[in-house]
């Protein structure tokens, strides 16, 4: 098609006649431009005139030239976009053209790109104004109907709202949306939709509700949609009962809730902890035949396992299944994630096998899942194995697992494997992250390589991607670590000039570092030219000082802080427990416990724990008080003592022979329903034995009262429960019920250890020696004490040497208390060993014991001379080879 116009004769020779087909148009055009460039002719008198006329000639000839090539809208986007580009400004007339153009023939993407140039160019165009725009369309099509999609006005008001939303300008686009009623003309409700879900996405929620509230002036009416919007609104923001009460209005509107809404008011329950209610819901809906969809399902498997209800997560799974709807691999990896969270690997690696035989390909999230899973099982081996596994199967894996397994491979000591891993990510086109090469500088310091990871930080300088401040952290921590918290202190004003401040975690690991390494002072001075001194900090100086051996100066700095209502972490204190408790002053430890329960903070089960404890084995009266004390606030603060707790404290009133006390923590703990276990019952009993004792008391009521329950709690005895009742039945002279008990523990399969023996041989070696025996006597007798005890057990080449060894000790303590240390080893040994050949046939095992007696009793005596002058070599040899094995 030719295009002429009549209108450029009149500016004779000023414009050259052009003929313009739709596929010269464009260079026709920027002839027009350029010739209201030039200087006017000089057959013109007016300069100023010839020039706006020209100017207006040009726009009307760019409006005949679009209207050509209506029917080519690629043809018309192209000529009005080159004329742009050579600086032609386009006036209302000449974008309206466009836009009808692009609205007739569909290319709403091209008209948003043309809205994302005109908006993003408003300087260039300051007197333009979108506005005027929508009033020209208006005019033009003023007899279309109110949100009548075919009318352009409405399409492209839609098309203007998606623009302003994606450059993030509520403001203009919900100000475009309801003032071009001005104008006439009311927006579709699902531009309105669209503006509202935007804004509840992006956490809008209060304007969300403001659009739906000028929606319904207007007098539009909200479909499905727009209630499962608002519905979504109001449970992002909690207000559960409005969400509710949105179900009536829909009922009064005559609009039937779809399977989304109902989804969505039940992913609302399950965000705010209310799955149970949520899972409710969907089965009533069901119930009524409404279908809900996977969507709602996997909202409430979400639900589940954020309330860490794994089974109950589990459960709708194949509830989901049951009635048709089939599962995906949001469903299963929501559910393998938390049993991943709860390290429970075999239950997520059987959920993920069960996916995968059913069809359903995994993702990398869930293998990410389960990778993580295993780094933080202490299994960073298996997890590097299914890494591989996972990738050989050709799934696409991204840049999080691989960063699982490469600080796998920095926990393994294998950073040259991370190295790899790291190449082989960027021969993937996938660009590492900040992440990545943080957590192999961390690697490096794990392994004291600083310069590595040095070099490592330089690269992300040089090359990128930029350092982060957990960037910075973790390098300041390898050079505390490694004994450079002076280089770490150094890095923290280059820190600040690259725009990283120093944070608390920072600041930490400074002052943790210095004491480590002895710098107390320096650490001091640190803290002090701290602008802002928080808990951390003092926090990391109590620790700091217990790093040092400093107990005494963080007990100080804890009191100070104490006084003036500042009280450090649960691990600060906890680590100052610890160490008050190791060097044994127990008083100091109370007071900070004391002090700690003053100003309102709680303490963990294994703080108490471990403080009773502490008490409990000092034997100390007062110290049992304050356990006790301790013990009470533990259960006043809503604590369960557990099992271990009560057994300490019923040990240490076994101890101080308060056996009704203890007697009634046994009972309060059953109380509770805590079950007693084999050392809780090792604890009573033993505490009874020795009381009987002291009292001369032979009584075994007690006794039998706590074996008859532990059998019926069938609780399994161990050796060190037998040990201990054979050992207490020996002390009152029962030789027939300690060899009973002993034939009892063989019966069910338990093998005597060392303790076991020495316990009988200790028995039978006093009723053979008597407490008096020293010397060559007592080493004799000590054999002669085995022997018996031969003819009534079995023993081992072992139990021998363990008699003779106590024999050798009992010289020696003798010796040590002033007795006569003249002993004839040459009679001695002939004497043992006589006594061993007759009980043991075999030659060589009668020399290793005597000779391994002989060597122990005389390196207690620094006679090694003597006593090797009285063994044939290989007897030596073969008693140094059994000091070492035995002792």
């Amino acid at each position: 098609m030719w295009v002429l116009t009549n209108r450029l004769f009149s500016c004779r020779k000023s414009i050259t006649l052009c003929k313009l087909s739709p596929f010269s148009s464009v260079s026709a055009a920027l002839q027009i431009n350029s010739f209201t460039e030039q200087e006017p002719l000089s057959v013109w008198d007016n300069s100023d005139s010839i020039q706006h006329f020209v100017e207006l000639n040009a726009f009307s000839v760019v409006e005949e030239i679009l209207h050509g090539v209506r029917k080519e809208p690629n043809l018309a986007l192209s000529f009005f976009r080159q004329l742009k580009d050579r600086g032609f400004q386009y006036d209302v007339n000449n974008y309206l053209d466009i836009v009808i153009i692009l609205c007739d023939s569909g290319q709403y993407g091209i008209l948003r790109s043309l809205f994302f140039d005109l908006i993003r160019s408003k300087e260039d165009h300051p007197s333009f104004e979108i506005s005027f725009l929508f009033e020209a369309l208006s005019e033009r099509y003023e007899d279309k109907g109110n949100g009548d999609k075919s009318n352009p006005l409405v399409c492209t008001l839609d098309v203007l709202v998606k623009v302003y939303v994606s450059l993030g300008m509520f403001d203009e686009a919900s100000d475009a949306l309801f003032q071009i009623r001005r104008c006439g003309i009311l927006p579709h409700v699902k531009s309105c939709n669209y503006l509202m879900n935007c804004l509840v996405e992006c956490g809008k929620l209060d304007m969300a509700v403001s659009i739906y509230q000028q929606l319904k002036r207007l007098g539009l009416s909200p479909n499905v949609y727009t209630y499962a919007i608002l519905i979504k609104a109001f449970c992002k923001k909690g207000d559960l009962l409005k969400a509710l009460d949105l179900f009536l209005e829909m009922d009064e509107a005559g609009i039937t809730p779809d399977a989304y809404t109902h989804s969505t008011l039940i992913d609302g329950l399950c965000l705010h902890g209310l799955s149970e209610k949520g899972y409710e819901w969907l089965k009533e809906q069901r119930g009524k035949g409404i279908p809900i969809d996977i969507f709602g399902y996997n909202a409430v498997i979400r639900g589940f396992c954020s309330e860490t209800r794994l089974h109950e997560a589990e459960d709708v799974l194949h509830d989901m299944g049951r009635h048709g709807v089939l599962p995906d691999v949001y469903s299963y990896s929501s559910l393998i994630h938390g049993y991943c969270k709860d390290r429970n690997l075999p239950n997520a690696l059987a959920l993920h096998d069960e996916m995968v035989v059913k069809g359903i390909k995994t993702n990398c999230f869930t293998v990410s899942s389960i990778l993580n899973c295993f780094c933080r099982m202490d299994m960073a081996a298996e997890a590097v194995d299914t890494f591989q596994k996972f990738k050989d199967s050709g799934i696409f894996l991204d840049e999080v697992a691989y960063n699982v397994v490469i600080d796998a491979f920095c926990k393994m000591g294998k950073v040259e494997a991370a190295v790899e891993l790291l190449d082989e990510m960027k021969s993937r086109r996938l660009v590492p992250d900040t992440i990545n090469y943080t957590t192999l500088i961390y690697g490096y310091c794990l392994l004291g390589r600083l310069d590595d990871a040095k070099s490592v930080f330089k690269e992300m300088l040089e090359m990128g991607p930029e350092p982060d401040i957990i960037t910075y952290n973790v390098l300041v921590d390898g050079l505390s670590r490694g004994g450079f918290a002076q280089q770490a202190v150094r890095l923290l004003p280059y820190m600040e000039d690259k725009g990283f401040k120093a944070n608390d975690i920072t600041h930490n690991i400074i002052l943790k570092g210095l004491c480590k390494e002895g710098r107390v002072k320096e650490a001091e001075a640190f803290l002090e030219g701290l602008e802002e001194k928080c808990t951390d900090a003092y926090s990391a100086m109590v620790k700091g000082y217990c790093e040092a051996k400093c107990t005494r100066d963080a007990y100080g700095l804890f009191v100070r802080l104490s006084t003036h209502g500042t009280l450090v972490s649960k691990k600060a204190c906890s680590k100052l427990f610890n160490s008050l408790c190791a060097e044994e002053d127990l008083e100091s430890a109370f007071v900070v416990f004391e002090k700690t329960l003053d100003l309102g903070k709680g303490l963990s089960l294994i703080v108490y724990s471990k403080l009773i404890a502490a008490f409990c084995r000092s034997g100390n009266m007062s110290h049992l008080t304050k356990a006790q004390h301790m013990f009470d606030k533990l259960v006043q603060h809503g604590l369960t003592p557990d099992v271990i707790t009560y057994t300490t404290m019923m040990n240490g009133y076994c101890k101080a022979n308060c056996l009704q006390k203890a007697y009634g923590l046994f009972l309060d703990m059953m109380e509770r329903g805590i079950r007693p276990d084999v050392f809780t019952f090792t604890v009573l009993i033993d505490g009874h034995q020795k009381v009987n004792l002291r009292r001369g008391e032979g009584k075994t009521l007690d006794i039998l009262s706590l074996c008859s329950d532990m059998a019926e709690m069938k609780v399994k005895p161990d050796i060190v429960f037998y040990t201990v009742l054979i050992d207490g039945r020996f002390k009152v002279d029962d030789v027939d019920g300690a060899l009973k008990l002993f034939g009892d523990m063989m019966d069910i399969g338990l093998t005597p250890d060392t303790t076991t023996y020495r316990a009988l041989v200790s028995s039978f070696y006093i009723r053979e020696c008597g407490e008096d025996c020293e010397g060559q006597e007592s080493a004799v007798c000590a054999v002669n004490a085995a022997v018996t005890l031969s003819g009534l057990v079995t023993l081992s080449c072992s139990s021998f040497s363990t008699c003779v060894l106590r024999g050798m000790q009992n010289a020696r303590l003798t010796v040590r208390k002033g007795g006569s240390s003249d002993i004839d080893t040459g009679t001695l040994y002939r004497e043992l060993y006589g006594k061993l050949s007759c009980e043991f046939l075999n030659f060589n095992n009668a020399m290793m014991l005597v000779s391994l007696a002989l060597y122990v009793y005389a390196s207690f005596e620094n006679t090694m001379v003597d006593v090797q002058s009285h063994l044939p070599p290989e007897c030596y040899m073969s008693a140094m080879f059994g000091n070492n094995l035995l002792l």
